[in-house]
């Protein structure tokens, strides 16, 4: 049975300290319940209690400002081709393309990006390929690799906690994510909205980064309390998000969509430049994506199988992102996304 549309868009907020802190099985519990009802609901989530230092996040966030205030010339020196790693320029992506979703004029995103991740030499004792991974690229910055790998590690904690929580949701065995992510991909991609700040006159509908879904298990994002996020609810209307204080956002990736034949959303969502009262306003984000082992396969639970079978074919998580990745970065429309590319033009309709 499909879950009701609410009679309006709220993020839930759910504390998850109970688990960060191993508290009682009641309040786990509740917590697991919680999470359940956000990830049938909405598909985004509100996470206070997740013991992120404070220090660990203004850390990473001035290693954010030092390497966007480079010149874009010493900025393009960091940019990767093929791997997930490393500096994308303004324009460079089309994340709509990752859903087969072609935009109209063809407007890039506007956001520079700077990506690191988890590389394949961390885990020694298995032979994986660096093309599933990619190398980092470190900029020679202060501190910037110690504060932003210090941050990382944070945000890894969270996500696997997160993933901890959605076994007690699902029911399944509570080892079911550890064995999909025990050597995940997993990587940190920090935005900078890079329309210059100041007041604008627009010729146009610009998008800061095109609507999406986001590719893997879970996202944890830390971003300012600046307007720009959007989420496309079940009424098919574009809904503001801004973080509460103190408080991270968590949406579901594809994979966990697939996992639950879509009753757990993977929420479509985009980046509006941040233009209130006329003004570009600077926007900041920076999203862990924990994506799961690529050679992992991602099929619907026998719990979440309806009378026709699984909605989808399993797919390895290797295949899933090349695809998505080909459509984002390459212009390759992906033409396997069929169901989000038409919750994006049921959404184009409401809007008009």
């Amino acid at each position: 049975m499909s879950p009701q549309v609410p009679d309006h868009f709220t993020v839930p907020v759910v504390d998850i300290s109970p688990y960060v802190q191993g508290g009682p099985e009641t309040e786990r519990l509740r917590v697991a319940q919680e999470i359940d009802d956000a990830c049938s609901g909405v598909g985004f989530i509100q996470i206070l209690g997740h013991a992120i230092p404070d220090s660990a996040i203004a850390g990473m966030a001035s290693a954010m400002d030092a390497f966007f205030a480079l010149p874009l010339e010493t900025k393009r020196t960091y940019r990767v081709t093929g791997a997930n790693r490393g500096y994308s320029p303004p324009k460079s992506e089309s994340l709509s393309l990752s859903l087969g979703v072609e935009s109209a004029g063809r407007m890039n995103d506007f956001f520079e990006a700077f990506n690191v991740g988890v590389e394949a030499r961390s885990f020694a004792s298995r032979d994986l390929s660096e093309e599933d991974y990619g190398i980092n690229l470190w900029p020679e910055i202060g501190e910037f690799s110690e504060n932003v790998q210090a941050y990382f590690d944070q945000a890894a904690r969270v996500a696997r906690t997160l993933t901890r929580i959605f076994a007690d949701a699902l029911g399944v065995d509570p080892e079911f994510f550890a064995r999909l992510t025990d050597h995940s991909i997993d990587v940190l991609r920090m935005n900078n909205y890079a329309l210059p700040e100041g007041t604008v006159t627009l010729d146009g509908d610009l998008t800061g980064m095109g609507e999406h879904t986001d590719f893997g298990i879970v996202t944890v994002l830390w971003a300012d309390q600046v307007r720009g996020l959007q989420v496309l609810g079940r009424d098919e209307r574009w809904h503001d998000v801004v973080p509460a204080d103190g408080a991270l956002l968590v949406n579901l990736g594809d994979l966990t969509a697939r996992l639950t034949n879509d009753r757990w959303m993977s929420t479509l969502h985009r980046v509006k430049p941040p233009i209130v009262d006329g003004t570009i306003k600077r926007r900041r984000s920076a999203a862990f994506f924990h994506d799961g082992n690529p050679d992992a396969v991602i099929e619907t639970l026998d719990s979440h199988r309806d009378a026709s079978g699984a909605a989808y074919e399993p797919i390895t998580v290797r295949d899933h992102i090349r695809a998505k990745l080909a459509g984002s970065r390459q212009g390759k429309k992906n033409l396997a996304a069929v169901r989000e590319a038409a919750r994006v033009h049921a959404a184009a309709k409401t809007e008009r």
